[in-house]
């Protein structure tokens, strides 16, 4: 069993071109997170937060410098290896939900585990465990049109957490949300991640969230102080 970092990061480096120049957005990030504990990544709006939570999240390349995953070196996994690296050990929850429209709270819940191989009867036996425990358990067959704003990125959280992974990414959880729903919906988020023993990383400008973590860092032109 790995009792390492459950991700490291080590001199990571992400520019782009615009108008003709360089923009450098990360300059040499370094950054290792413990399993199970909970990381405040604070800063403004455009500093780069998201473009890290992309790199570790391997949902894109033209990033330098070394990211391992749960042991597994994976900057330069490509395809399948990186799509399975994300179903076995991350979990994601957005500014917005991001939920089918289609399917009900359960539903959303319950794919994610099924495209992992989860047998139906078990996947829905989780999600109805998950959504309940966050305040759910009345709306488990309510689509999302049918669930306000904090219901529906309750089910957000649920979904991340689905197949237990062992590094939840949150970029603005609750960024979408009025200050009493924030709060009561990141209480639950903190709440459940600590339950599942996951670890997690939450991108956020908001001091007072960032204080009710375990650390806090701080991405400044490029880099954490």
């Amino acid at each position: 069993m790995n009792s390492g970092p459950i991700v490291s990061l080590q001199g990571l480096r992400r520019s782009f071109e615009q108008g003709g120049q360089r923009i450098d957005v990360l300059r040499g990030v370094d950054l290792a997170i413990m399993p199970g504990e909970i990381v405040a990544l604070l800063g403004p709006s455009g500093s780069g937060k998201s473009t890290m939570l992309q790199a570790i999240g391997l949902l894109e390349g033209g990033f330098e410098g070394s990211i391992t995953i749960a042991g597994q070196q994976a900057e330069h996994l490509a395809g399948d290896a990186r799509t399975q690296l994300r179903r076995e050990h991350l979990g994601f929850v957005y500014q917005f939900h991001h939920l089918l429209p289609d399917f009900d709270a359960r539903e959303n819940v319950v794919m994610p585990q099924m495209i992992l191989g989860t047998p139906r009867s078990e996947a829905e036996a989780r999600a109805d465990s998950l959504l309940s425990s966050l305040g759910l358990g009345a709306r488990l067959t309510h689509r999302p049109s049918q669930l306000s704003g904090g219901e529906q990125q309750r089910v957000a959280v649920a979904r991340a957490l689905a197949n237990r992974p062992t590094l939840v990414l949150a970029d603005e959880p609750t960024g979408n949300l009025d200050e009493h729903t924030s709060d009561a919906v990141l209480a639950q988020f903190l709440e459940l991640v600590r339950g599942e023993g996951s670890a997690a990383l939450v991108a956020t400008h908001n001091e007072r969230l960032a204080a009710r973590m375990d650390r806090v860092v701080r991405l400044k032109d490029g880099v954490l102080i």
